[in-house]
């Protein structure tokens, strides 16, 4: 089975940067695996952040769009995002997930790390 793990979470400010990563410990995947961040805030709902199909092809929460970058390093088996110019709203558990399906909802992933902590404020 599919093995995630995530790291770069931390404590910043407003306006600081984060790089988050997931190793995925399995090379076994399909040609349409896509791989994608979700962030979960305490009493909300799991929210998509990001995604990155096998065609090189991204999307973005209206969010984090064009702070924050997704990509995929796939000799090593990594996920990446890039955080930029953090907001305090984007404190929350930031977890991965991959899978065949290519949507950004968590019903289309059975598979997710433990998570990662973000926490931006003053």
């Amino acid at each position: 089975q599919v093995q995630l793990t995530e790291s770069g979470g931390g404590s910043v400010q407003p306006g600081e940067s984060l790089r988050l990563s997931c190793v995925i410990s399995s090379g076994n995947r399909n040609s349409v695996m896509c791989m994608t961040w979700f962030r979960q805030a305490p009493g909300e709902e799991r929210e998509g952040v990001a995604l990155i199909d096998n065609y090189g092809g991204t999307v973005y929460a209206a969010s984090v769009k064009g702070r924050f970058t997704i990509s995929r390093e796939d000799a090593k088996n990594t996920l990446y995002l890039q955080m930029n110019s953090l907001k305090p709203e984007d404190t929350a558990m930031y977890y991965c997930a991959a899978g065949p399906r290519c949507v950004l909802q968590p019903s289309a992933f059975g598979y997710w790390g433990q998570g990662t902590q973000v926490t931006v404020s003053t």
